[in-house]
């Protein structure tokens, strides 16, 4: 017996996530960007996390050949941001603040931690594939974390 998608869906909204928006530097110097709340830690040594995109996601293609990639974890007051990077806009990174890391990929600026990736490994699962990475670097900021809960955005409160 299987659980219906809806079901599924359901329950698996009862699971608040973090957002971030996953970054990477396509090999013609071209930024991209979405919006990903499918990303966890993997593995303390090494340091590993791993991120799962659609394969119907405009940025698979892309994500599934690069060797880099950035998870910008997105603060509390952050939501216009997630929701312009989950939109299928033109040009996601216009008049949005950003460095660049040490592997190219776009840094937010005001995120409330961000992690730069080498990719180790990919795997396809269903409909999506599993992205895994080494992380080369990291910082993180004193701030409270956008949250995704049934559906809609939410904010802890400390």
């Amino acid at each position: 017996m299987s659980v219906d998608p809806a079901t599924f869906r359901s329950v698996l909204g009862r699971f608040a996530s973090g957002v971030t928006i996953v970054t990477i530097c396509d090999g013609e110097g071209l930024d991209h960007g979405m919006t990903v709340s499918a990303f966890c830690s993997l593995s303390l040594e090494p340091p590993l996390v791993l991120v799962c995109i659609d394969h119907a996601a405009s940025m698979f293609p892309v994500l599934a050949t690069t060797t880099a990639f950035a998870v910008n974890i997105l603060s509390h007051n952050q939501e216009a941001l997630s929701r312009r990077f989950a939109a299928d806009e033109p040009d996601r990174f216009a008049g949005v603040g950003y460095v660049r890391g040490q592997g190219g990929c776009v840094l937010l600026d005001d995120v409330l931690a961000h992690l730069e990736c080498s990719v180790t490994g990919r795997f396809d699962a269903g409909d999506h594939t599993i992205v895994i990475g080494q992380v080369e670097t990291a910082d993180a900021q004193s701030e409270r974390p956008l949250l995704y809960y049934r559906g809609g955005y939410a904010q802890l409160e400390r």
